[in-house]
């Protein structure tokens, strides 16, 4: 298992369908925020940077489950607890936690792969081996 690392979320009122629930696909943006802080937190430079450094793009995500358990509203602050669950060759799969106090709401596995840029066709990105080095942060 890796680290945890914990991104706090205020909701506000534009975050919510005409119910007053959080619509869900904004679920989906937190997590997708989560996920970067996520790496941030271990160290590893915000994907502008290692871009510059390493050709390292970012890491899209190429799946994505959510299971949702109890309704959120405005004006309540939530917590993403996100960890790695998994490693693979190329890929790993971060497991979002989201909680209102001890509460959990939802969570949520997203399978993600760093990727860069093709040398040949730059409009194309390929998945590379993960770096022994930022998952060595991560854990």
């Amino acid at each position: 298992m890796s680290k945890t690392h914990v991104y706090r979320v205020d909701v506000h009122f534009g975050d919510c369908d005409p119910a007053g629930i959080v619509y869900f696909p904004n679920f989906s943006r937190w997590m997708d925020e989560a996920s970067l802080a996520f790496f941030m937190a271990c160290g590893v430079p915000p994907w502008r940077e290692l871009v510059k450094l390493r050709g390292i793009v970012g890491t899209p995500l190429l799946e994505i489950n959510t299971r949702f358990y109890r309704p959120a509203t405005y004006g309540q602050t939530l917590a993403v607890h996100t960890t790695i669950e998994t490693w693979a060759a190329k890929t790993f799969t971060h497991r979002h936690v989201v909680k209102r106090g001890d509460t959990v709401l939802c969570e949520g596995k997203e399978v993600r792969a760093f990727v860069r840029r093709d040398a040949e066709d730059p409009d194309r990105i390929h998945a590379i081996p993960i770096p022994d080095d930022i998952k060595a942060l991560c854990l």
